[in-house]
Parts: structure tokens; C-alpha cells; sequence
């Protein structure tokens, strides 16, 4: 997984990333600002998932 590429491509997947996890908001969205592990925590917050689960969802996400 490139975590650079998901900063550099941030503004037009924020769009995706909302349909895939619909919990979080907009303002969420700005905060993680393409930084993969900001994304993986706030998934865990909103989806009380462990970190091992939202970070394979992450990365089977974006793969």
C-alpha cells in the first residue's frame, strides 16, 4: 500500500471514501487529509473495529 499516493489523490477520493464509509463526515474527511493512518484510527472510532480490521479494510480498499 503507497500511502503517498492516497495523500496526492486525497481530494478526489474523498468522494469514494464517503460512499465506502458512510460514518464518517465531511469534516472527518478534511482532518484525515489522505494520511492513511488518520483514516484506519477514525474507521476504528466510527466502526468499532480493531486496528488489524480497518487497516485491512483500508488496504484492501485502496489496492
Amino acid at each position: 500500500m503507497n500511502s503517498d499516493r492516497i495523500e496526492g489523490n486525497w481530494k478526489e477520493m474523498k468522494g469514494k471514501v464517503q460512499q465506502k464509509w458512510g460514518k464518517l463526515t465531511n469534516d472527518d474527511l478534511d482532518v484525515i487529509d489522505g494520511r492513511r493512518e488518520e483514516l484506519v484510527g477514525k474507521i476504528q472510532q466510527e466502526y468499532g473495529k480493531t486496528r488489524d480490521e480497518a487497516e485491512k479494510e483500508v488496504d484492501e480498499y485502496f489496492n
